[in-house]
């Protein structure tokens, strides 16, 4: 067993100062109390220490054109044609090199679990393994949403890069994803990569081919996607997915931008989730999705990093309330608590007892620093409207410490050996 005394701790009923948290040899929190001192050895966590927080859309080689595609502007099609140069130069070694440190860098931020919105198949599941033992060598728990992916737009055939990211077909794609399995650490679930990349006839094939698993959707992240499919099917994108049976509790869908009224109520409705990338849709000049609107439906709101312009949980956060106050003019559309939850929902990737301090959760703890020159004097209460990942100080996963003072534990400094990989993906020809 191993004690943590937690100077102050963000608990599912708010800020508590002098808490200990108990932990069992099979990395869950055994017990938590509040004590007055910290116990003889008991480890000590000052500052104020949060549950593990979920990355719950990442596209782990999206981060080598991290400050690579801004040179000529452009839009999310340009930048998409970056991504297919790089997609197209990965091998299995690179990616388990890239995509180890990118966790890495995830984990030295506080992320405990990620959600892989994986569709770089080559039709069998080597990158899937590879994306499991990169996770593992980083000690973050993944979820691998296998990503169906099967058409280059609508009516239109995948070409050149995209036929890596293709089975052919529905069931070819559910009956690979069939021979994953979960172990230690790693969970897999399914994804529609969007309307336009699986067939109306396809939907329903995906969705109903792992029930009992979190699904994912690309949705109504560009207008254009909405007026193909408007004008292919005369429903919006959200309207197709209802049809083919694709909304539900176990269903998010990621970015969800540019959303009708009735888009909105049917989400809410089915209680779908709603993963909001605000970097990225940022990074990307995709919009600004109604965040506020989704979560008052009905729609339980989740964070990620998506093409990882930049690695932090605590910017994701603030940026999704900045956006909302940009479009509403108003403040505090968001509370703290309210961006903690979205920061924590573990659950939309399938690990619904993480995210929290509390008996029976994975030992997952995050302290953050409250004497640094972004977080000193603030109040306890509102640290997601002050720090950054840099304030990240100890981050506990499965009750064993993986990062410290800004460092992994085992893979050491990972800015050079990011540079490496990176500089050699893009040196090849």
């Amino acid at each position: 067993m191993t004690a943590y005394w937690c100077a102050a701790a963000w608990l599912p009923d708010g800020v508590h100062r002098g808490v200990l948290v108990d932990t069992g040899t099979g990395g869950t929190i055994d017990a938590v109390s509040l004590v007055g001192r910290a116990p003889d050895g008991a480890h000590r966590l000052g500052g104020l220490v949060l549950p593990g927080f979920a990355n719950a859309h990442s596209h782990a080689f999206h981060r080598a054109l991290r400050g690579r595609t801004h040179a000529d502007g452009g839009t999310f099609w340009t930048w998409r044609d970056a991504m297919y140069t790089i997609a197209g130069r990965l091998d299995p070694d690179r990616y388990l090199r890239l995509a180890t440190l990118v966790y890495a860098e995830m984990a030295v931020a506080g992320i405990t679990a990620v959600g892989e919105f994986h569709y770089l198949h080559d039709h069998t599941n080597v990158y899937a393994e590879v994306l499991r033992e990169a996770a593992a060598a980083a000690g973050i728990r993944l979820t691998l949403l296998d990503t169906c992916y099967l058409a280059g737009g609508i009516d239109t055939p995948v070409a050149g890069v995209q036929k890596r990211f293709s089975d052919g077909t529905a069931q070819g794609w559910a009956n690979r994803v069939a021979r994953l399995s979960d172990g230690p650490g790693f969970r897999f679930g399914a994804a529609i990569h969007s309307v336009r990349a699986v067939p109306r006839a396809d939907l329903a094939v995906v969705a109903e081919a792992f029930p009992d698993r979190p699904l994912h959707v690309h949705l109504s992240e560009q207008p254009a996607e909405n007026e193909a499919c408007l004008a292919a099917y005369g429903l919006t994108p959200a309207q197709l997915l209802a049809e083919a049976g694709a909304l539900g509790p176990l269903t998010t869908a990621v970015h969800a931008t540019h959303l009708t009224p009735a888009d909105r109520a049917l989400l809410g409705d089915t209680a779908t989730g709603a993963c909001l990338c605000p970097t990225t849709e940022a990074d990307l000049a995709d919009g600004i999705g109604p965040a506020r609107e989704l979560a008052d439906a009905g729609s339980p709101l989740s964070l990620g990093s998506d093409q990882h312009a930049v690695i932090d949980p605590f910017v994701e956060a603030r940026a999704l309330e900045h956006g909302e106050r940009l479009r509403s003019g108003r403040r505090g559309r968001f509370g703290p608590a309210e961006l903690v939850t979205a920061m924590t929902n573990h659950a939309s990737i399938g690990w619904p007892g993480a995210g929290r301090i509390a008996p029976g959760a994975p030992a997952d703890l995050v302290q953050v620093r409250l004497d640094t020159v972004r977080t000193a004097g603030i109040a306890p209460e509102q640290v997601v409207l002050a720090a950054t990942a840099s304030d990240v100080d100890v981050v506990v996963i499965g009750g064993r410490q993986v990062a410290a003072g800004g460092h992994h534990e085992t893979l050491g400094p990972l800015g050079p050996a990011l540079a490496a990989v990176i500089e050699e993906l893009w040196r090849r020809s």
